[in-house]
């Protein structure tokens, strides 16, 4: 299934997103880059049946931070069960997308006139090697989610160095997710 340009969303929109605020559980804390320190950018907010992946990685000085890295500490991806609501944004740093954009599926065998901003399912399409992670709590490899364009424009791109992907993945039985690009 690709993930195609749905336009503009809301902020807190509870559909499948790029920017915009984390939709989470009570008690959360915004994640801090292990390498840097600071709070790390809200990417992608991806509604599943096995709950909601929230994607950050660290923007605080690109290119300085392992944010490619699935276990770097510089990127995290979450597994949330409702109920959620819109996190308090920290103050400092480079947390948020200048824009939020609704990815909206599409059959990959149906054409399509609308941007391409990723895709659900299937196989990731590696651009150096397979990476997959393996779950952090039972060590098996974990479940390819989701593939993730940078952005369509400016305002709505994360860096993933010029032109790389973001793969997301997660492990349902443990409810653990991971995140890691590629250039």
């Amino acid at each position: 299934m690709l993930l195609i340009h749905g336009g503009e969303a809301v902020a807190d929109a509870p559909d499948m997103r790029t920017g915009g605020v984390p939709l989470v559980p009570e008690g959360f804390v915004w994640p801090k880059c292990r390498e840097c320190g600071g709070p790390m950018m809200f990417f992608a907010h991806l509604p599943l049946d096995a709950g909601v992946i929230a994607v950050f990685l660290c923007q605080n000085d690109p290119g300085m931070c392992d944010d490619w890295d699935a276990t770097s500490g510089a990127n995290r991806a979450f597994v949330f069960t409702p109920p959620l609501s819109a996190a308090t944004i920290p103050a400092g740093g480079e947390t948020l997308l200048g824009a939020v954009t609704a990815l909206r599926p599409h059959p990959a065998d149906t054409p399509t006139e609308e941007p391409v901003l990723g895709r659900l399912g299937g196989a990731p399409g590696w651009l150096q090697g397979d990476e997959t992670p393996c779950c952090p709590l039972c060590t098996a490899a974990m479940t390819f989610t989701a593939e993730l364009e940078e952005g369509a424009e400016f305002a709505t791109s994360a860096n993933f160095g010029g032109g790389g992907l973001g793969y997301v993945f997660h492990c349902r039985p443990c409810n653990e997710a991971a995140f890691l690009w590629q250039r």
